[in-house]
């Protein structure tokens, strides 16, 4: 257990500077699209079930921002959007719509952290 710990620290210290980085120069759009991939990295099933209260909060925005971000991300056929559920369709695409973040984050998070405990 003490191993996991300590193979976790560093990777939850990477998540937090590159997340404030991130929510600092990103726009929402891709700050989405992000937290989308993140979130859906660590489930088993490509459908997200939350609010866009709750998401605004993960966030940091306002909650109108987030329908304007996922409305768009619908109109591009990379997600499916009904009220408090998300479901991606197009995950490459969400991979090419997000912007570096998620690729730092992901790579030490693979590089620490065993696939059955990530997840």
């Amino acid at each position: 257990m003490l191993q996991l710990l300590l193979q976790y620290t560093p990777a939850l210290i990477t998540w937090m500077t590159q997340i404030s980085v991130c929510n600092r120069h990103h726009s929402l759009d891709p700050q989405l699209c992000r937290w989308l991939l993140l979130s859906l990295d660590r489930l088993q099933e490509p459908e997200l079930v939350m609010t866009q209260e709750l998401i605004a909060n993960m966030l940091g925005v306002r909650r109108e921002g987030v329908t304007e971000a996922a409305v768009s991300l619908q109109r591009a056929g990379l997600i499916d959007y009904k009220r408090g559920h998300i479901t991606v369709v197009d995950r490459a695409g969400l991979e090419r719509r997000t912007c570096e973040c998620y690729a730092v984050v992901k790579k030490e998070y693979d590089r620490l952290l065993p696939a059955k405990v990530a997840q």
